[in-house]
């Protein structure tokens, strides 16, 4: 494959056969997406959606720690200290490349080998096939740095069964392959050994079919995930996070006995309050609202965001100075102006195209 433009280096898009090819291959950075890598990938996204000779398009990412660890947010870090946009040109240019996948009309597999959080989730989930290994971990954890479940979560979290989706949401929980099959967040369990000679045979196969091809050629890679260990875990999940908002979740945590529960209620605590407000609002609304609603209204939350204090914060105690000891402000969740919440949810200027 060669190249994408000078600017998206981190970035390979060719075609091998039938088969659009994109690979992420920034592995120092586990693969982390930029704004460059974001616009190139959606072009080519475009483009392949137009071409009779383009399939399926495969995703793939370079090393085994990560598929795609999301987006560069030591990059926002530099680029706010500098006083360059970036950080907002990126979402909108995320959020565009997340629709163009969801809207993509042919097969989209991604092939999930190591970590996959919040933007590799927006790169991957809304494909047709989302096939993980025995190294995939899943998680969306951005209620730990200042910001929310976006990238399209409002509806893919929605679709999980009971209440997982507002689990995995506030709590940013890592979860592994058969959890996140369980989850509908995977589609397919495929063992990292075989998934070479998988995108091999991708690119010969007769992908007439459509998804129907995928997946009767998955079907002779794929194994069983093995037991998910969240069920375990499902009655405490479905009956605490259907409560009305984070403290209340948190009190029914409280009054769970066992570890998990415990673990879980300490691990809200930690996250910023005004995230934990707004995600709850955004992902207990955003079940009703169709697709390009709920990701308009994430851009406006992802302004609001870059706006306010605690996402900066987080990135400060996350990547930059490591002391994961964020001072969040407001740091009580009682001490949230419901004002404060309303704000993210507010038009703010130019509203995202998707067109």
């Amino acid at each position: 494959m060669g190249e994408a433009g000078a600017g998206a280096a981190a970035l390979k898009i060719g075609r091998e056969g039938g088969v659009g090819r994109v690979h992420l291959d920034a592995p120092a950075r586990f693969n982390a997406l930029d704004l460059e890598m974001c616009v190139a990938f959606r072009r080519a996204l475009l483009d392949w959606a137009e071409d009779d000779d383009v399939a399926a398009v495969l995703v793939t990412a370079e090393g085994p720690r990560a598929f795609c660890a999301g987006g560069d947010v030591r990059a926002f870090w530099q680029a706010k200290r500098g006083g360059d946009p970036t950080a907002a040109r990126f979402f909108r240019h995320e959020y565009r490349l997340n629709h163009a996948i969801h809207e993509f009309p042919k097969p989209f597999i991604a092939l999930i080998d190591g970590i996959v959080m919040g933007g590799g989730a927006g790169i991957s989930v809304h494909g047709s096939h989302r096939i993980m290994s025995e190294r995939a971990l899943f998680a969306m954890p951005e209620t730990g740095i200042g910001l929310f479940p976006d990238v399209g979560a409002t509806e893919f979290l929605a679709r999980c069964p009971g209440a997982l989706g507002m689990y995995l949401g506030l709590t940013g929980a890592r979860i592994k392959a058969a959890d996140a099959i369980h989850a509908g967040i995977g589609t397919h369990f495929m063992p990292s050994s075989a998934l070479p000679e998988f995108a091999r045979r991708l690119a010969s196969a007769d992908l007439s079919a459509g998804a129907a091809a995928v997946d009767a050629l998955a079907a002779e890679f794929a194994a069983a995930p093995g037991s998910a260990p969240i069920r375990a875990h499902r009655r405490v999940i479905d009956k605490c996070f259907a409560a009305d908002g984070p403290a209340a979740i948190v009190a029914a945590l409280e009054a769970e006995d066992g570890y998990f529960a415990i673990e879980t209620a300490d691990e809200l605590r930690a996250k910023s309050p005004t995230s934990l407000l707004v995600a709850f609002r955004q992902l207990r609304e955003g079940a009703g609202l169709g697709w390009r609603e709920a990701l308009r209204r994430e851009y406006r939350i992802a302004r609001a965001c870059l706006e306010g204090h605690d996402f900066f914060e987080g990135i400060r105690a996350a990547v930059i100075d490591k002391d994961r000891s964020p001072r969040w402000d407001p740091a009580r969740l009682d001490d949230v102006a419901p004002a404060a919440v309303d704000a993210h949810f507010a038009p703010r200027g130019r509203e995202l195209d998707l067109d």
